[in-house]
């Protein structure tokens, strides 16, 4: 039996999740995807690498983006890990816990407002969030975390900026993922308020702050566990 062409677009994913397990380096992977989509398709090598670079060209605004990251590295050099954790000690914040709770509700709140571009892995996470976190830990111990502690407290600090961003977002109005369940729903025959999307989002985004604030409890109980002698 022949494969629909619709269906056989779905080997771009494929491509996406084997490079993503193979640790294949993620922009190569990307571009691979996008190629073997376009031929999966029907069209030719040269037409899916002229749309692809007409999209890169169209959305050439995004790379500003990147500039970031150079910023951020001679931020780390120069001591802003350091920093972090000297702030987070002055602050008295007692627990890894107590601070991933405090920058969900900060992260969730700016998102609410639009402003997403506040945090993030790359601005936010490595260099400011997870030091933070760590120096909350040690202090907890009262005493150095352990390697395996420590990558377990840089990943709940991502999954925090994740789970703020993806649930807050939807709150406002104006938000890419409002304004695309109002097309594919008005396209389907159902007329949807942009503001009734955003309304709805709210319980969501209170049941996610609510699941975070009892997996903080019980991550700070863990840790409490461990440092016991």
């Amino acid at each position: 039996m022949q494969a629909h062409p619709s269906l056989l677009t779905l080997f771009g994913l494929a491509v996406i999740v084997i490079g993503v397990g193979a640790r294949i380096n993620i922009m190569l992977v990307i571009i691979l995807s996008a190629l073997t989509t376009c031929l999966c398709s029907g069209v030719s090598l040269v037409t899916a690498i002229a749309t692809i670079g007409h999209y890169f060209t169209a959305n050439r605004y995004m790379t500003i983006l990147w500039s970031i990251l150079p910023l951020v590295g001679l931020l780390e050099h120069a001591g802003l890990p350091r920093a972090s954790r000297t702030f987070i000690g002055r602050l008295g914040v007692s627990t890894p816990g107590h601070v991933l709770w405090l920058y969900f509700l900060l992260r969730q709140i700016s998102a609410a407002l639009g402003l997403t571009s506040l945090g993030g892995q790359a601005q936010m996470v490595r260099p400011l969030l997870a030091p933070m976190v760590e120096e909350a830990g040690e202090r907890m111990g009262r005493r150095a975390i352990s390697e395996e502690l420590s990558q377990k407290l840089k990943a709940e600090a991502a999954a925090v900026d994740n789970i703020a961003v993806f649930f807050g977002e939807d709150i406002f109005l104006a938000v890419a993922s409002i304004l695309l369940m109002e097309t594919v729903l008005e396209n389907a025959g159902l007329r949807i308020s942009p503001w009734h999307l955003s309304f709805w989002a709210i319980p969501s985004a209170l049941m996610a702050a609510i699941v975070t604030y009892v997996r903080m409890k019980r991550l700070d109980q863990a840790i409490g566990r461990r440092s016991e002698p």
